[in-house]
């Protein structure tokens, strides 16, 4: 991945937020959140040929009822396109290290076996692509999700969150 951006920090009322948004089902939040990703992201997505949200495996989205990162993909201006299939459901990276949300996410994600050669042409062959997640902590998932993208062509990947998160470090891990 090249670029990443996150429009604020993962702590406060941005977290508040976003976890109304994730957890409670509150996808009239979207909009404003989408907003807000759209200016601070404006540099990453004025050039881009499309946004790829990041997949939640199918269980995941059946329980919660919808994708977070999709619904604020939609919320962006450039053309949605649905690349990345969620092969297998990993557990939350919630508490991991950096190195255990590595290998959680390893081989998790591939090309979404519904995209077209053709629309693989169109959208990801030589092509710009921004994907959106929510919040980014140690860009694991980022990292995987873009790999599969280079893998398929894609010139460059970008990721634009909304919140940046950081893992507590070790000291305060034992602490707690």
């Amino acid at each position: 991945m090249h670029t990443a951006r996150a429009a604020g920090e993962y702590d406060g009322v941005l977290r508040d937020i976003l976890q109304a948004f994730k957890y409670d089902g509150r996808r009239v939040l979207a909009r404003p959140l989408g907003a807000v990703l759209r200016s601070a992201g404006a540099g990453l997505l004025h050039d881009a040929d499309c946004v790829a949200p990041v997949p939640l495996h199918g269980w995941r989205r059946m329980r919660r009822g919808f994708n977070q990162a999709d619904a604020l993909a939609r919320q962006l201006g450039p053309p949605v396109v649905h690349a990345l299939w969620r092969k297998r459901a990993t557990p939350p990276q919630t508490g991991l290290t950096a190195a255990a949300r590595r290998r959680n996410v390893r081989g998790a994600f591939a090309l979404s076996p519904l995209l077209s050669q053709r629309s693989r042409r169109r959208w990801l062959a030589g092509r710009v692509v921004v994907l959106v997640d929510d919040v980014r902590t140690t860009g694991a998932t980022l990292n995987a999700c873009a790999a599969v993208l280079l893998e398929a062509g894609v010139r460059e990947v970008r990721a634009l969150t909304v919140a940046r998160a950081t893992l507590p470090s070790r000291s305060t891990q034992r602490a707690a």
